[in-house]
């Protein structure tokens, strides 16, 4: 049965001036100002676009390896991994950065590679941003 998620953006103002907020309908956390600034040129407060992406690769990205390394038969005792998406004004999202630390009993880091890459390619938010370059990190705790 399929599954749909939702998120809705309220805007006001053009894109140079004007500022949102986005919220969760699974969450009761409230909203996350968005706002061209923090895209264009980063900020610690604000949210973007690309930070939301980056957080659903990450959490993607962990569950895929996850599963990977239980149906090889050596599931993970931590896993953390971080996104980097980044965003060029006047291009785009130009990629998406996956850096991974796992504590895996039983594997070689090689072995761990190998099984990290399979997670990056079948994991289905690195499926949905195959338009960009998706690069991968992976180092055993």
């Amino acid at each position: 049965m399929p599954v749909t998620s939702e998120a809705a953006t309220t805007w006001t103002g053009s894109l140079a001036e004007g500022s949102g907020t986005v919220r969760f309908s699974s969450s009761n956390l409230g909203t996350f100002p968005i706002d061209w600034k923090a895209r264009s040129e980063g900020s610690d407060t604000t949210t973007t676009p690309e930070e939301l992406i980056a957080a659903a690769h990450a959490s993607c990205f962990s569950m895929a390896l996850a599963h990977a390394l239980s149906e090889n038969g050596t599931p993970p005792e931590r896993v953390d991994t971080s996104a980097s998406v980044t965003f060029k004004p006047g291009t785009g999202i130009t990629g998406s950065h996956l850096n991974v630390n796992a504590k895996v009993p039983g594997l070689t880091a090689e072995q761990f590679q190998e099984i990290a890459e399979g997670a990056k390619t079948g994991c289905p938010v690195s499926q949905a941003l195959a338009g960009i370059d998706i690069t991968l990190e992976a180092t055993l705790a």
